[in-house]
């Protein structure tokens, strides 16, 4: 009997502060901007940034100074690329940059005078590329046009040497590419920027929501009562059942969210998807444990609600680069690895990926789902000495400080 009424105290208490929360994120503005506008709004806007993933077309101006068959059969083949549109000649260097700073032309091809008469005297015939560089996109379409073209047109006038050295003997020898590479991106196929880049993304808009809702809502907790109507020191006497009860209260809020990142984003905008939605909200839920752990770590450093937009300006930047996305984990150094390690964003980006970029199973991202596993015993470790042993005697605190002052207005 001892042990059900035990059981049922402790669901009783865990409800209560479930309940509670609920009714502190319905008096908060701040926490439903977080849990409406930054999962719902921040995706889409930065796929319609990165849309569309390929460019085509792009336009380039041509400076010929040879003005010989061979130059204008390199124009001519730079112009039936899909990368490359040529627009047009013009007379001089100083014309195309003109037209380039006018927004013109993106990229300029300038063919020296002697083009032709290099590369039939078995010479290199150096025909230059200047690119803007304001979208590497654009500088991407430009680069393998014009490493297409000429490697095309390499093969063909090495043909033709061999044709004029022994008649025939090109017959005899093979031109081709005897060891040919085809690359295939997995998960990308159409090797687009968009497709690379958001199904990171989309999970560290998740890891930033959940670390920042919970820091926030500790936030909230020093705020004074009789200011925001609602009084926020949502605490039972077990710190253990608090934090649990705050953490079902944000899983709740955050369930279709969460839903709608992970999948209905990369439905509406054509991403790779190959993995199973059971499967991966299996794999997200250490992730989501272990980053609400992290929240419950920041509630130590954020004072007021206002407080956790500075957290967020430094660790946004922060976690997407160490995530390994924009720089491989191997490229860094050890400290900067053994940091981006600690961060369950890491982990939940790469397990993510390759999960439903790539169809992994759980089995094949075992080591990042055990990770985040440690992960969360980690940070909810820590979370709960920073509740007991930081933030709860703060809180009261400010709430006996706030409870003094109230008295003292009413008084009068």
């Amino acid at each position: 009997m001892k042990v059900i009424h035990y059981i049922r105290n402790a669901v009783s208490q865990l409800f209560r502060v479930y309940c509670r929360e609920f009714t502190l994120v319905i008096h908060d503005p701040g926490l439903l901007l977080f849990i409406v506008f930054l999962p719902f709004a921040y995706p889409v806007i930065y796929s319609l940034i990165y849309n569309p993933e390929i460019v085509r077309d792009v336009k380039m101006v041509v400076v010929d100074h040879d003005r010989t068959p061979l130059s204008r059969e390199l124009t001519r083949r730079l112009d039936a690329t899909q990368g490359a549109w040529v627009t047009g000649y013009a007379a001089d260097l100083g014309e195309a940059k003109r037209a380039m700073h006018s927004h013109d032309c993106y990229a300029i091809l300038e063919i020296p005078e002697g083009f032709q008469r290099k590369v039939d005297g078995g010479e290199t015939g150096n025909a230059v590329m200047y690119c803007e560089m304001s979208l590497l996109l654009r500088y991407k379409a430009f680069l393998m046009a014009a490493t297409d073209v000429m490697l095309d047109m390499g093969g063909e006038l090495q043909k033709r040497k061999i044709d004029d050295a022994l008649p025939m003997g090109s017959s005899y020898i093979s031109d081709g590419d005897l060891l040919p590479i085809h690359n295939v991106a997995m998960g990308n196929i159409e090797s687009g920027f968009d497709s690379f880049i958001m199904p990171a993304i989309v999970v560290l808009i998740l890891h930033q929501c959940i670390v920042l809702v919970l820091g926030m809502s500790g936030g909230a907790k020093r705020e004074k009562a009789y200011l925001i109507g609602y009084d926020p020191c949502n605490a039972v006497r077990s710190v253990g059942l608090t934090m649990a009860g705050q953490t079902l209260c944000y899983m709740t809020l955050l369930f279709l969210p969460m839903i709608f990142l992970l999948h209905y984003v990369p439905l509406i905008f054509a991403f790779p998807m190959e993995s199973d939605i059971v499967s991966l909200f299996a794999f997200m839920l250490p992730f989501f444990i272990a980053a609400a752990g992290v929240g419950f770590c920041f509630q130590a450093f954020v004072w007021e609600r206002e407080s956790v937009f500075v957290l967020w300006v430094v660790t946004s930047v922060a976690f997407l680069f160490l995530s390994g996305i924009t720089w491989p984990l191997y490229g860094m150094s050890p400290l900067w690895k053994g940091l981006a390690y600690c961060l369950p964003s890491t982990w939940g980006v790469e397990g993510f990926v390759r999960m439903h970029t790539n169809g992994a199973t759980i089995a094949q991202v075992s080591d990042a789902y055990s990770m985040l596993w440690i992960l969360a015993a980690v940070y909810i470790v820590l979370g709960y000495c920073v509740q007991r042993w930081i933030v709860r005697p703060q809180t009261l605190a400010a709430l006996r400080g706030a409870n003094v002052v109230r008295a003292a207005i009413e008084g009068r």
